[in-house]
């Protein structure tokens, strides 16, 4: 559960008129009008003389919730309000990642890692054969290992700018956000192979061979006249 304390100065005598409002940013929606919860909040809150406990809180009850009383004496009509920011915390779930099977010496590749349930955002460590990845600072012992990728912890990718054979390996990313558990995706073998230049030489040099039979085929009916009307 969650409170949201709301306390206030004026005299006990008075009558007081209680609003709660929560600030969003499609814009501002009632939370509790008229002496009744409204929305999500029907039916799991309760008023604690002018603050709210919330029952079983979810992530959507994250936000910036703001308590108004307003008191009107014989003289003029009192106003105040306070603000509060609630925040939900929730353990990440499994990220997925995207990781190419394969790929070509020298080529650009981008693996990705991703969830989107935790509360504060994860941040993402990338794994290749059970070892942790250094980020590239550009000093110490990352810059020793002579790092080929870059990377992002916020947003979960890691590019290799020019792939090589010594890329190859298996891939895992774990998520975190310091609440609960951290959460890891499957394992995914990515091969990286030198580009095939002699089996594209054949390949050519086959498709040229087929058009050169097809050119003689065409040549030799024309001349028996089997294309004559």
């Amino acid at each position: 559960e969650a409170i949201l304390s709301c306390k206030h100065r004026f005299s006990k005598g008075m009558s007081l008129r209680i609003e709660w409002k929560k600030i969003q940013s499609q814009g501002v929606s009632f939370v509790y009008y008229n002496g009744e919860f409204t929305g999500d909040l029907r039916g799991r809150a309760e008023m604690l003389n002018t603050g709210i406990r919330i029952r079983n809180v979810t992530r959507k009850d994250s936000g910036t919730y703001r308590c108004e009383i307003s008191v009107k004496s014989e003289e003029e009509q009192h106003l105040g309000e306070a603000t509060i920011t609630l925040t939900v915390l929730v353990p990440p779930t499994a990220p997925v990642c995207e990781v190419p099977s394969s790929a070509m010496t020298g080529t650009v590749v981008e693996l990705s890692c991703k969830e989107t349930e935790g509360s504060p955002p994860s941040e993402y460590q990338w794994y290749k054969n059970g070892v942790a990845l250094l980020e590239k600072t550009g000093t110490g012992s990352a810059r020793a290992a002579n790092i080929t990728y870059t990377m992002n912890k916020k947003s979960g990718t890691l590019l290799f700018n020019t792939v090589t054979k010594n890329d190859t390996g298996e891939y895992f990313c774990e998520a975190s956000n310091g609440i609960g558990l951290s959460q890891k995706c499957s394992v995914k073998r990515m091969q990286v192979d030198d580009l095939n230049v002699s089996g594209i030489i054949i390949a050519v040099v086959f498709v040229a061979l087929v058009m050169v039979l097809c050119g003689l085929g065409v040549f030799y009916a024309q001349k028996k006249g089997y294309f004559t009307s």
